[in-house]
């Protein structure tokens, strides 16, 4: 190489430092932070509040009809373009005691926990402490299963493991609580059958979450419970919120009291201290405060979030439904993911749903686990009136009109949406399936056979009660 030549490149590359240099990772960031605050800003200018005051209005009707007719108990908020348009409390946080609810009693948030979990995982990879690909055994070196199974697979459920609550059932202490520490402890001594070959499919394993959170426990040396009030609820003033681990039984005391369709009390257990998978208790009020903590890059930047919004699965089975990182994906038809998590434990069950495109949110808190999430649909058609009949029956076109129902860049709300009333929306929900009882014509008697049927498995309820 001639010395001219020679110079030459150093010049180049001297000059290619200098540009690549300009812009220091901290000037990065800021640069990044003020892209986030314009765009949340151009959000929350749509906000409309006439069309708020009048969603807001049918949404406080449908919960009250939905707390005396369906038995719904438990705490709503519901905000648009990041503001709150509505937020309520029906029933009682104890049923016996009749304490009032509001939207600062704590509920235990079940599944909706886990993507607490996952926003954990994804600090530590931004820190380097892992990577999405690394192999579960380089954390727990005693593990036992396949060792192609990685951070990701846990992620987004496609690991293949089996479920700690049933394949440890008969190795636990079910009078003291259970840790995760004794999971990964138990997993390693008796190795239950996996449930299949790693990312081979979707499927919903809560032994995933549980043994993220265990990872986030070695990387950082704290227990799950103490990380999360450092990194998440702190930051955000989160004051009701906390990750209860059979240390801290003292902070149920202000929680809801968890109870079955019927109306039972359902008491805290041993698999309750596990973390991870569940166990984070929070209120709407607190929940908003983390919805609107994503939006911005005080936990986690919005390039990495972004990511955890992907769907992770291309089984067949999963076109119009998916999962990321510790949130359900639900396919529209503009090819937009609408993010959610469903919670059901112990009594508690939730819904907590987040439209990224005008940053909307139904935040949904039960501690009576009836069937009121049915109709959640109805909150969803309330809020995008223009949308109702793909929430309420699935369509993806308006039979009048011939036009895609979700056509346009975006599922947003806005100006120029229809008025539609209750009655309205409930005309549009898919009508009921007739159910038609077979008759059997024997020695001229008609015998319901649905009848027969009640019959014989109540005979078989009573015999199985018998053995037991």
């Amino acid at each position: 190489m001639s010395a001219v030549r020679f110079c030459i490149l150093i010049l180049l590359s001297g000059l290619f430092c200098l540009v690549g240099c300009s812009q220091s990772p901290r000037e990065a960031s800021v640069s990044t932070s003020n892209a986030v605050a314009i765009l949340n800003d151009s959000i929350a200018r749509k906000f409309n509040p006439a069309e708020a005051a009048r969603k807001a209005s049918l949404l406080d009707t449908f919960f009250h009809k939905l707390h005396e007719n369906s038995g719904f108990n438990g705490t709503v908020l519901v905000a648009q373009y990041g503001k709150i348009i509505y937020k309520g409390a029906f029933g009682y946080k104890n049923l016996t005691m009749k304490d009032t609810l509001t939207t600062a009693t704590p509920f235990q948030l079940a599944s909706v926990s886990k993507q607490f979990t996952a926003v954990a995982i994804m600090q530590l990879k931004e820190k380097g402490l892992l990577q999405y690909d690394d192999p579960v055994y380089k954390f727990i070196p005693d593990f036992p299963y396949d060792s192609s199974i990685t951070i990701r697979l846990l992620l987004t459920h496609r690991s293949g493991l089996p479920s700690y609550q049933y394949g440890l059932e008969r190795y636990c202490d079910k009078h003291q609580p259970l840790s995760n520490q004794q999971v990964v402890e138990k997993l390693i001594q008796y190795k239950p059958a996996p449930y299949g070959r790693p990312d081979q499919r979707f499927n919903y394993n809560n032994t995933n979450y549980v043994l993220l959170s265990y990872i986030v426990e070695k990387l950082s040396g704290k227990p799950f419970s103490q990380y999360a009030e450092e990194h998440f609820f702190r930051p955000l003033g989160m004051t009701h919120t906390f990750v209860y681990d059979g240390t801290n039984t003292n902070r149920l005391l202000a929680a809801a009291t968890g109870y079955t369709g019927g109306r039972r009390s359902l008491a805290i257990d041993y698999l309750d201290s596990v973390t991870g998978d569940k166990s984070l208790y929070s209120t709407a009020e607190d929940m908003f405060k983390w919805d609107r903590g994503l939006y911005t890059e005080q936990l986690i930047s919005q390039k990495s979030l972004e990511e955890a919004f992907l769907p992770a699965s291309n089984d067949a089975r999963l076109v119009t439904r998916n999962y990321g990182f510790g949130w359900r994906l639900q396919k529209l038809p503009n090819d937009q993911w609408l993010t959610f998590h469903t919670g059901w434990w112990h009594g508690f069950k939730n819904y907590f749903m987040r439209n990224r495109t005008d940053q909307s949110t139904i935040i949904l808190l039960s501690n009576v686990a009836n069937s009121y999430l049915s109709q959640v649909k109805m909150v969803q058609a309330i809020l995008y009136p223009d949308k109702a009949r793909f929430f309420l029956r699935g369509d993806n076109v308006d039979p009048e009109s011939g036009d895609q129902l979700m056509s346009g860049e975006s599922l947003q709300g806005g100006g120029g949406t229809p008025e539609l009333s209750l009655s309205d929306l409930y005309k549009m929900l898919p009508p009921k399936p007739v159910i038609k009882k077979a008759v059997r014509h024997t020695r001229g008697k008609h015998v319901k056979m649905a009848a027969r049927k009640k019959g014989a498995v109540h005979k078989k309820a009573v015999a199985r009660k018998k053995r037991r």
